[in-house]
């Protein structure tokens, strides 16, 4: 299992998020998914702990407590799904042969 940690502070580091979840047992991972283009923190992370009786105790504790003043949110992370290739054009064909309304665009 892994935790999702949300609402995290943009100053917040690997260790800082570390050395919250050490408090109830042994951490293995702490991810902190950045922004490509401007590459800030996105406010959002993923913990990974030894046991999954350590991960809920984590859960239980920090989710809606305040930390850096913040409200963080903790769950389980739900399984990631396979949302296809990203080609940049969100959704449309390159060449933008669609129509809609009888026009062409």
């Amino acid at each position: 299992m892994s935790i999702y940690v949300g609402n995290l502070p943009f100053a917040a580091s690997q260790e800082d998020v570390r050395s919250v979840f050490a408090e109830y047992g042994t951490v293995k991972s702490v991810q902190l998914p950045t922004d490509r283009e401007t590459g800030r923190m996105r406010g959002f992370g993923f913990v990974e702990m030894e046991t999954e009786a350590q991960e809920m105790a984590a859960i239980e504790a920090l989710n809606g407590a305040e930390w850096m003043s913040r409200e963080l949110k903790v769950n389980q992370a739900r399984p990631r799904t396979d949302r296809g290739s990203f080609d940049g054009s969100r959704g449309r064909n390159d060449n933008r042969s669609f129509s809609r309304n009888s026009q062409s665009y």
